[in-house]
C-alpha cells in the first residue's frame, strides 16, 4: 500500500479539487485527482516543453467531458511516472490541451497543473480517497 498526501483546493466556494504530486521528467508537478476522468491526461503545452513534439501520436479517441468532443487528442508514453511509491515505467497517457484548466487556476492565483490522474490508474491500484485525512491510498500488490 502507498499512502500519498493530497491537497484539498477550495475553488472560491464553487467546489473542490484534490491535487496530488507526481514526478515526471524528474520534476515535481501537481495533478488533479479526477474520479470522473476515464484516463490519465497530461497537458499538451507542458509535454511539449519536455519532449520532442513528434513523440505525440494522434489519437482517434473522442475527448469528452472538457466542454467539447472535437479537441485534438494524442497519446504519449511517459518514460517514468511516479506518484508516492507507485513508480511506472513507459506508462501511456492521453495528451490534450488543458489550457482552460490552467487559465482558470491562473485567475485564482494558483500554480498550473500537469494534468489529471484518471480512472485508469485509480481503478488499477484500487484507490481509496480519504477526504478527512487528505490522503490517497493505492494498493501496489
Amino acid at each position: 500500500m502507498s499512502e500519498i498526501p493530497l491537497v484539498l483546493l477550495n475553488l472560491q466556494d464553487d467546489g473542490f479539487h484534490l491535487l496530488v504530486e507526481v514526478i515526471v521528467f524528474n520534476q515535481h508537478f501537481k495533478a488533479v485527482l479526477d474520479t470522473g476522468a476515464s484516463k490519465t491526461v497530461f497537458d499538451k503545452t507542458t509535454m511539449e516543453k519536455h519532449i520532442d513534439p513528434d513523440l505525440l501520436k494522434p489519437s482517434d479517441q473522442l475527448s469528452t467531458g472538457l466542454g467539447t468532443n472535437t479537441m485534438a487528442s494524442y497519446i504519449l508514453t511517459i518514460p517514468d511516472l511516479q506518484m508516492g511509491s507507485l513508480h511506472l515505467k513507459d506508462y501511456e497517457v492521453a495528451v490534450l490541451d488543458l489550457s482552460t484548466i490552467n487559465i482558470a487556476y491562473e485567475v485564482l492565483e494558483l500554480e498550473p497543473v500537469i494534468g489529471v490522474i484518471g480512472g485508469d490508474l485509480l481503478y488499477k491500484y484500487q484507490a481509496i480517497i480519504d477526504y478527512k485525512n487528505n490522503t490517497l491510498t493505492l494498493n501496489l500488490s
